[in-house]
């Protein structure tokens, strides 16, 4: 299967689509690319006009809510990269993410939090989704989402 399939699969499982509109939320661009770099601007648990997990790790949201969120997130920047690439066959490696977790105070695992972004990265692109990552607890995030991540990704020579 191609990485396009693996994508769609994914989305297949997690009940959602990710064909409409990609909001953004302001005076910038979602993806901007530097010759063969391109970063993705930061994505939360969003589908359409709707934040899908609103709420605190840790203490409205559980564990398995924040890795759900964080997964929504990376499946965002990768159709955000899939359009500006026209397929994620053209992304050579995924180098680095951030993952923000919306934290309680007492909470810890937001390293546990951000693997559910990056299962879905090296689910949909193999190898190739192999990054490096920070994870970041704090107070508050965009829209009350338990989630927002970013991303850097090269793309392969001669790619679009």
């Amino acid at each position: 299967m191609t990485a396009d399939q693996h994508f769609q699969t994914c989305a297949h499982e997690m009940g959602l689509d990710f064909n409409g509109e990609i909001k953004i939320g302001g005076n910038y661009s979602p993806v901007v690319r530097d010759g063969k770099q391109l970063w993705v601007s930061g994505q939360i648990p969003r589908v359409g006009d709707e934040v899908l997990f609103v709420g605190v790790v840790g203490e409205t949201l559980d564990v398995a809510q924040g890795k759900q969120a964080a997964a929504i997130g990376a499946m965002r920047a990768l159709a955000l990269l899939q359009r500006t690439l026209g397929s994620l066959e053209s992304i050579a490696a995924v180098l680095r993410i951030t993952v923000y977790v919306r934290s309680a105070a007492h909470f810890t695992q937001q390293s546990e939090v951000a693997d559910g972004a990056s299962d879905v990265l090296c689910r949909v692109l193999g190898p190739r989704g192999v990054h490096s990552r920070t994870s970041v607890g704090v107070m508050q995030l965009p829209k009350g989402a338990a989630v927002e991540l970013d991303m850097v990704v090269t793309a392969k020579e001669g790619q679009a």
